[in-house]
């Protein structure tokens, strides 16, 4: 995949390290969206578990020309390296006037992971109109843990994202991120399609860090979210700061001295 011309920017990694996502707007040519669809229509086939990107997709598939669009192979390099490989991919039909939502949920049951993290690509070929649903977000929710379908008693939070978007988007999205699909209430067939990433080399500054210094990155990693409590809430940038320490390799790295000050452990002399 050629991505030198599309690498994701510190700033970029910031933003998904604090909000758990990353969204690019018509990214898909139109071509490529009415491909997808009636593949869609027809059954995408299925890749066994632990298959390289490489390897996952013919030439000329839907599939394949999707991940190899430079602005989404650019951001999958910087978010899980070179050669990933997928864990799996499902296309996802909500029918006209369906009724019902998916309650809120995380997709990583058992993933407890601090330092690392799968990446899941979600597309739609056609826009999506509030009337539509789309997809529900909850930024800044990733690093929460929770188990799966816990949070499906809560039915709107405060900063809650629900997506409408043009034709051709693709999102990021960081696999603990409490998202739901929403109820279809027109009267068009709503497609989604995604892919989760498995990264395989050490996900530590696979992105362009010439403007690792930007004091822009530090404003990222400090967002907060409507939803967050004042106290517990605060904890949020705590998590970030570990990522981010884990994702630059710099165990120096913080905000407002909150991690050094934890971590500190004088020695003591006999």
């Amino acid at each position: 995949m050629e991505t030198t011309s599309h690498p994701l920017s510190s700033v970029l990694m910031a933003r998904f390290a604090a909000q758990g996502f990353l969204r690019l707007d018509s990214v898909v040519p139109d071509d490529l969206n009415a491909l997808a669809i009636a593949t869609m229509e027809n059954g995408v086939p299925g890749v066994p578990y632990g298959t390289p990107l490489g390897e996952a997709f013919p030439e000329g598939s839907f599939t394949r020309r999707l991940v190899d669009l430079p602005p989404i192979a650019g951001a999958l390099r910087g978010l899980v390296g070179p050669d990933p490989t997928v864990d799996h991919l499902a296309v996802h039909v909500r029918e006209p006037n369906e009724g019902s939502a998916q309650p809120l949920h995380g997709d990583a049951i058992i993933d407890t992971r601090r330092d690392a993290f799968d990446v899941q690509l979600m597309y739609y070929p056609h826009e999506v109109t509030a009337e539509m649903g789309g997809t529900l977000l909850v930024p800044g929710s990733h690093l929460r843990l929770t188990n799966e379908s816990d949070t499906g008693r809560y039915q709107n939070l405060r900063g809650q994202v629900r997506l409408t978007c043009p034709a051709g988007t693709v999102l990021l999205l960081h696999h603990g991120i409490w998202h739901g699909g929403r109820r279809n209430d027109s009267a068009h067939r709503r497609y989604m399609f995604k892919i989760r990433f498995n990264p395989t080399v050490p996900q530590v500054r696979l992105w362009d860090t010439g403007d690792l210094d930007d004091p822009a990155v530090v404003a990222e990693l400090s967002t907060t979210f409507p939803w967050y409590e004042y106290a517990t809430g605060r904890l949020e940038i705590y998590n970030r700061i570990a990522l981010w320490r884990a994702l630059t390799g710099d165990d120096t790295f913080d905000i407002e001295y909150w991690a050094t000050r934890v971590s500190n452990r004088p020695g003591r002399t006999a």
